[in-house]
């Protein structure tokens, strides 16, 4: 059992760990920059660390301030929380030097997947159905012509070690590849220090569809449904739900079991999630995130489940407390992420919080760390709230969603709220009948400035 645990984050998630551990019995520790001395993480947390200056680069995914802040405190694990160093494979190789316990998966199996390559062909041997594309890395213009003529164009050149959409071109047709390759290139060498690329089968009018997947690390998994993540501006998920409009329960049955069944045989352990582009009846994998998401909390409600107590739980070397049989799906549930964000440009707005208040009633929770007073600095990411409801059936949950955001107060800046309040009046949200292009095509038409 562990008896302090470290929170290697800020904002919003560290506040979810934190009740995790409070509730578990177990003492938690907040680590934060000179920036983040009023934030509220800081003052909910049993203890709380100063790690450093306010750029993250200085703090918060400062590896030796965060095993500081560990032997200070005596803290035996560490939560990463999502983004920073939740997927860093060095990070966590650090920590099992210094024996504390990571809650979350090995460096094994996060190098394992932090590689787009290595991770399809890991997925492809694992039996889960992948987007037709190279075999590995494409190192020349030529070879990827060559390649893009075998697959068929539209193509689409990804970075190996991209994400958030970064070093990732389109080429609708063979004019277009040269562009595509060399950008893609450059954008991932100034973003990841990897100018390696790889080309796959661009899809038409896919969705983002993710399964939920929970492993024991002893051979034993698990999937919770998925996830449907389609309305994305610029590959960033702004609204998700589970379970997905367009899938049924045969289906979800199928798919999430080839998950469970692949993390079950590299004896992954905790949370992961396995993301697909889903188009006429077939999944193709595109990459599996080995941490919690940032939308977890919409499985949670379908399922009924913590998913950080029990990333906690098999981190101590417990076995899963449900089987896949315990799994019932009960209702519908929707996230939007609410950023603090100018819209029609969605461009950063910090800045004081001059009044806040949470929605709530049946069916709604509001994972945020603002407070009226508070002032949300200019360094980190401008995500500051998701608001998350879960009603009996997906008609009531969008009704329960309209509700409660006309309830949520946030003045001083400007956030997207005012997004979320127009996408409710669209039929094609209340029909479901979306991919992931759709909010693109949206905002050219609705938001224009």
């Amino acid at each position: 059992m562990f008896e302090k645990i470290l929170i290697a984050n800020r904002g919003e998630i560290a506040l979810r760990v934190i009740r995790a551990c409070r509730e578990m019995g177990i003492k938690s520790v907040a680590v934060h920059s000179t920036a983040d001395a009023d934030a509220m993480h800081v003052r909910m947390a049993d203890e709380a660390v100063c790690i450093g200056p306010a750029p993250g680069n200085q703090s918060y995914l400062s590896v030796p301030a965060i095993i500081s802040a560990c032997e200070i405190t005596g803290a035996d694990a560490i939560h990463p929380g999502y983004g920073f160093l939740s997927e860093n494979a060095n990070f966590v190789q650090v920590l099992e030097d210094h024996d504390i316990a990571f809650i979350g998966p090995t460096a094994e199996h996060i190098r394992m997947m932090g590689d787009k390559i290595t991770a399809k062909d890991t997925m492809k041997n694992l039996g889960v159905p992948c987007v037709p594309g190279s075999d590995g890395g494409v190192p020349t213009l030529e070879e990827a012509r060559k390649v893009a003529e075998e697959i068929g164009y539209p193509v689409i050149v990804k970075a190996t070690a991209g994400g958030g959409g970064r070093g990732m071109k389109l080429a609708k047709t063979a004019k277009d590849i040269d562009t595509a390759f060399q950008t893609a290139r450059s954008e991932s060498k100034a973003a990841f220090g990897n100018d390696e690329v790889y080309i796959e089968k661009y899809l038409g009018k896919p969705r983002h569809i993710e399964i939920q997947v929970f492993g024991d690390g002893k051979g034993k998994a698990v999937h919770l449904g998925e996830r449907d993540c389609s309305l994305q501006r610029r590959h960033q998920k702004v609204f998700e739900e589970a379970p997905g409009p367009a899938i049924d329960a045969e289906t979800r049955a199928r798919i999430g079991q080839i998950c469970a069944d692949a993390v079950a045989q590299i004896n992954y352990i905790g949370a992961g999630t396995i993301e697909f582009l889903y188009e006429n009846g077939e999944f193709y994998f595109i990459e599996m995130n080995t941490r919690l998401q940032v939308e977890h909390p919409v499985t949670e409600g379908i399922f009924g489940v913590d998913l950080v107590r029990e990333q906690i739980r098999v981190a101590e070397g417990h076995s899963l407390s449900f089987s896949q049989d315990d799994l019932e799906l009960n209702g519908h549930a929707i996230e939007v992420r609410i950023n603090a964000e100018k819209l029609p440009k969605f461009t950063p707005c910090p800045g004081k919080i001059t009044a806040f208040h949470a929605p709530g009633g049946l069916g709604v929770r509001m994972d945020s760390a603002l407070y009226t007073g508070y002032s949300i600095p200019p360094y980190y990411d401008s995500l500051i709230g998701k608001l998350i409801v879960h009603g009996r059936d997906r008609p009531e949950a969008l009704s329960r969603l309209k509700r409660a955001l006309s309830e949520l107060i946030i003045d001083g800046i400007d956030t997207t709220l005012p997004l979320f309040h127009a996408l409710l009046d669209e039929p094609d949200i209340h029909s479901g009948n979306y991919d992931i292009h759709w909010l693109e095509h949206w905002l050219e038409t609705n938001l224009q400035g």
